[in-house]
């Protein structure tokens, strides 16, 4: 039995070294090929539910919920980065803090926190229920964290302290977060509870020596009442090949146990003592965000320059392949993981509590480029479709605005133009809009300060010609 562990931990550890490559291209220094990176682990972020949902992707959810099913939460344990994570800061603690026992689950918060989240999905407040995932969804925080660590103001700071909250839960608590804040972890745990399979207790052959419990780090396993939460269990098999008098196995599960060992809770005095002390931990996942400071670039290294300001855009601008804002806003989980793999910077992570953390474009250090379809080839819940470079070419995601009394007449905006949309016309730059593709060389190669005399307004559905929305 003890095999089943050692076979969980080498896949999971395989899934997680994986999902760090893909997010950083660790292996290109290695290979000299991030296009071989992707090719192999590009799969990884697309078994990962959230994404799945999302993107519509009715294999890998019925894959996933059919597992769970059948064999209970092995997803979690195996699939998951941010619990296998989790699984390490409490191999960590090992050696510190000993055992685990077992805890009443906090459905007081769990289910509350659940049907929020699906209520704002179904109603439509796709901004807000996808900034709640991205702080909470397991794919979206572990994204978040890894790349956020090699990234400069609010992504790191946000990764530090999603590390650090993460961190503390799992050391002093187990797998609590799974089973109380992850809207995954709670979605398995509605199917586990009636799955097929599951670790059981054998009520005549267990002697109470408490050595499962001890190692169960869900917390799940009542040994007083001979009872495993299903709901909570997220088959890590270290319970299993300790207990000398094979009590506790996988087996078919007999539901009628359940009044059985209600019985037997009954007659005992079980107390939760860690509640607060939870409350006290995820009270910081609330903490403030601090806004991200722009780099000062020098003229020649003798003057600073000024930097450049923007008007604000009534739409936000996304990415060609996103179709539209609706499209996008619903579908993106805030993983970063187009924003890491954008060569010329333009994806920025979000600070509006509408969308919070999902990318959008600026042009102050770069423009999209026709060439680049990078994002569109890394999004694993759809919010970014699949689009060629000769689609991009067709595609407008906005269009360029002139501010005449800021225009110095230099000339720069036409120069740079890729689809030739701007001509000068009597020393003033004149837009063709319906031949701009939005794509920011205007703005970002502007040299007027303090306001550009040239920026990008989004559109709310993009302007295709090649694809469908």
């Amino acid at each position: 039995m003890k095999a089943l562990k050692y076979i969980r931990i080498i896949l999971a550890a395989v899934m997680l070294l994986g999902m760090c490559a893909l997010l950083l291209d660790g292996l290109a220094w290695m290979l000299d090929d991030t296009n071989l990176v992707r090719h192999w682990l590009g799969w990884m972020p697309k078994v990962q539910l959230l994404p799945a949902i999302l993107a519509l992707n009715v294999v890998v959810v019925v894959a996933v919920l059919l597992v769970t099913f059948l064999i209970g939460r092995l997803y979690c344990s195996v699939v998951c980065p941010l619990g296998i994570l989790q699984d390490l800061f409490i191999w960590i603690r090992k050696p510190l803090l000993g055992k685990f026992h077992y805890r009443k689950p906090l459905n007081w918060l769990r289910y509350p926190f659940f049907a929020l989240f699906v209520v704002l999905m179904v109603l439509g407040f796709f901004g807000i229920a996808n900034g709640v995932a991205a702080v909470v969804a397991p794919y979206s925080a572990f994204a978040r964290m890894t790349t956020g660590f090699f990234a400069t103001g609010l992504p790191f700071i946000i990764a530090v302290v999603t590390v650090a909250v993460i961190f503390v839960v799992s050391f002093f608590f187990g797998r609590l977060w799974c089973n109380t804040l992850c809207p995954v972890g709670t979605l398995l745990g509605f199917i586990s509870r009636y799955s097929l399979f599951g670790i059981r207790i054998d009520h005549e052959k267990c002697v109470g020596c408490r050595k499962c419990e001890k190692r169960c780090k869900a917390s799940c396993i009542d040994v007083d009442g001979r009872t495993v939460d299903g709901s909570r269990c997220v088959m890590c098999f270290n319970c299993l090949g300790h207990c000398k008098q094979g009590a506790i196995k996988i087996a078919r599960k007999d539901f009628k146990d359940l009044k059985d060992s209600k019985d037997l809770k009954d007659s005992k005095d079980l107390k939760d003592p860690d509640r607060r002390r939870f409350l006290a931990v995820t009270a910081a996942v609330g903490t403030a965000a601090v806004l991200q400071a722009q780099e000062q670039k020098l003229d020649g290294g003798l003057a600073a320059i000024e930097q450049k300001s923007v008007p604000k855009r009534r739409f936000p601008l996304k990415p060609a392949g996103s179709y539209s804002l609706s499209n996008f806003e619903s579908r993106c989980t805030a993983c970063q993981l187009c924003v890491s793999k954008c060569p010329e910077h333009v994806l920025r992570p979000s600070t509006d509590l509408d969308g919070f953390m999902q990318p959008y474009m600026a042009f102050d250090q770069g423009y999209c480029r026709t060439a680049c379809t990078r994002c569109s080839e890394v999004c694993p819940s759809g919010a970014i479709k699949p689009i060629t470079k000769d689609q991009k070419t067709a595609i407008s995601i906005g269009h360029a605005v002139v501010l005449a009394d800021n225009c110095i007449g230099c000339g720069a905006c036409a120069r740079h133009c890729p689809s030739g949309a701007i001509i000068m016309t009597d020393g003033r730059p004149a837009v063709n809009e319906t031949s701009c593709l939005g794509c920011g060389a205007c703005e970002y190669y502007c040299p007027a300060r303090p306001m550009t005399a040239i920026y990008v307004e989004g559109y709310m559905v993009r302007h295709v010609n090649l694809m469908k929305d």
